[in-house]
């Protein structure tokens, strides 16, 4: 598959920054682009950052989406300007638009998710951002960037294709083995099939996801199938577990995502939920299922 080993790596002028923990959640995989001075996804390593911003410089940070996760170490670049999609900046103005977003009202879930957000991932409000918009090129010197739209994560996600290292950059359609993830208020299954191949149709010759892996070298067309088969999976499961009717206190208790019980539940029990919820509300749709006396049913 021409997988890079998981450490920082020279694309010409882009530089993959290895997150820590191989990249994985609470972490990310950043990168820098050299002449442009930028920062993409600020949530690799404190000590990194810091580091090319004392030797290298920093002037502006662009994010792909808005989650905690790729955030964590903005604080640092307070004084230079954010860039991120006009869909996606809402969450980033106010915590509990971020909490809200995430779907998250069970009273005790947002005690813990308000206080790991601020203490883990270093939240500071930002009322101000420069919007980048789907289909935009940005040419910065020695870089051409074209700007790609991949809602569904996020409904404003954005992937970067840079031209001159054919170089794809695709944000949390990471192709872990974990699949997609695609639970929060106002993301979309459909919008993340769709922007699972518009990325595969790209036509690039080097791939930088936001965790794990983390670079490719050589073409992941399999792990992109691979990955977007994940959701069907999901939600082959769910129909054959509603063979007989079931509340969704009962789906969400035979963890058919996570496989298992994970602790803490006030995060883990959270996605199991959302994700549920999602792949029900995308089954009804195509008259799948059936929700009826508080239990949901196979059409």
């Amino acid at each position: 598959m021409g997988i890079e080993n998981m450490q920082d790596h020279q694309f010409g002028h882009i530089r993959f920054i290895c997150g820590e923990n191989r990249g994985r959640y609470p972490f990310c995989n950043s990168l820098y682009v050299e002449g442009a001075r930028l920062i993409i996804d600020p949530a690799c390593n404190g000590k990194k950052l810091l580091q090319i911003k004392e030797s290298d410089g920093v002037e502006m940070v662009w994010l792909s989406h808005w989650h905690e996760d790729h955030f964590t170490y903005l604080n640092l670049f307070d004084d230079c300007p954010l860039w991120i999609s006009e869909r996606d900046i809402p969450p980033l103005t106010d915590i509990d638009v971020l909490l809200d977003w995430y779907g998250i009202d069970s009273a005790s879930h947002r005690t813990y998710w308000k206080k790991a957000i601020v203490e883990n991932f270093n939240y500071r409000p930002r009322q101000t951002a420069h919007f980048l918009k789907d289909g935009e090129i940005i040419h910065m010197d020695p870089v051409t960037v074209e700007v790609v739209a991949t809602p569904g994560h996020t409904p404003g996600h954005l992937a970067f294709f840079f031209r001159e290292e054919e170089l794809l950059f695709t944000g949390d359609y990471d192709l872990t083995s974990f699949g997609p993830w695609y639970g929060d208020l106002h993301s979309s299954i459909e919008e993340t099939i769709a922007s699972i191949r518009r990325l595969r149709d790209i036509p690039a010759k080097i791939w930088i996801t936001g965790h794990d892996n983390g670079s490719f070298t050589a073409n992941p067309e399999i792990l992109w199938k691979q990955y977007e088969n994940i959701i069907f999976v999901r939600e082959n499961k769910l129909l054959d577990f509603l063979k007989h009717p079931r509340t969704l206190d009962e789906i969400v208790s035979a963890w058919l995502i996570y496989g298992k019980p994970r602790e803490p539940l006030a995060f883990f029990e959270f996605g199991e939920r959302a994700l549920v919820k999602k792949h029900l509300q995308y089954l009804a749709k195509q008259d799948k299922i059936l929700f009826e006396d508080n239990l949901y049913r196979r059409h």
